[in-house]
């Protein structure tokens, strides 16, 4: 059953002490990922991201494929983009900008360049230790004084903020997302069914008309435009 409207979109501090309470769930296997990237992207919102004694909810994605400009692969193999082309359900970690560590879910079958960017998440466990590697907050390029605290909401609502907050470096590129130090686990409790909506992709500036992000609609944590 679909959980509440309300309850989703509240998405904010009184959610995450119950679900931090639950056991630890499996992680998706490597075929959830060996379907089509878009598929992908909007099955992967209400999962669950872990690494280093932290983890989150994911309500914000994008996809990427070989076939549009604005991925990566466009441009074929090359010795970054390999992880791309390689297995379906291995972390894609780059650097963006000099700063940012980006973190992607490898798709599709072996041979084809697609991906999924993991782009806000709703913190669930080891908030503190989120807290403490994000510092005062901010952005990763201009942080915010240690004197004040990040804001429940701000902490992982944007790429770069959540690999900050999780801890995720580019040591963990074509690792395993079922086995390695990053896992995805499959939705539980009341993100079974979270409500979804799309829009165009966030900061770039080739395929923009492709409505190939997707979000929990209300949600506070989502980064901003909002769709």
């Amino acid at each position: 059953m679909r959980a509440p409207l309300a309850d989703i979109a509240e998405c904010g501090a009184n959610a995450a002490p119950g679900l931090a309470g639950r056991s630890a769930s499996p992680s998706l296997p490597p075929e959830f990922y060996d379907r089509p990237v878009l598929e992908v992207a909007r099955d992967l919102i209400g999962c669950t991201v872990e690494h280093r004694g932290a983890a989150g909810v994911i309500v914000e994605t994008e996809a990427y494929h070989d076939s549009e400009p604005a991925c990566h692969a466009f441009v074929g193999l090359t010795r970054r983009t390999r992880t791309l082309f390689g297995p379906p359900g291995r972390a894609y970690v780059y650097r963006s900008y000099g700063i940012h560590a980006l973190l992607n879910a490898v798709c599709e079958p072996e041979g084809v360049g697609a991906a999924v960017l993991i782009r806000a998440l709703v913190p669930l466990s080891g908030i503190e230790s989120m807290r403490a590697r994000r510092g005062g907050g901010g952005s990763p390029r201009r942080p915010r004084p240690a004197e004040r605290p990040v804001r429940l909401e701000d902490l992982c609502s944007g790429p770069g903020k959540l690999t900050q907050a999780l801890g995720v470096s580019l040591a963990a590129n074509d690792t395993c997302l079922s086995s390695g130090p990053v896992r995805i686990g499959p939705r539980a409790g009341e993100w079974l069914d979270p409500p979804v909506v799309d829009g165009t992709r966030i900061g770039i500036s080739r395929a923009v008309e492709l409505r190939w992000r997707f979000c929990v609609a209300g949600c506070a944590h989502v980064s901003r435009p909002r769709p």
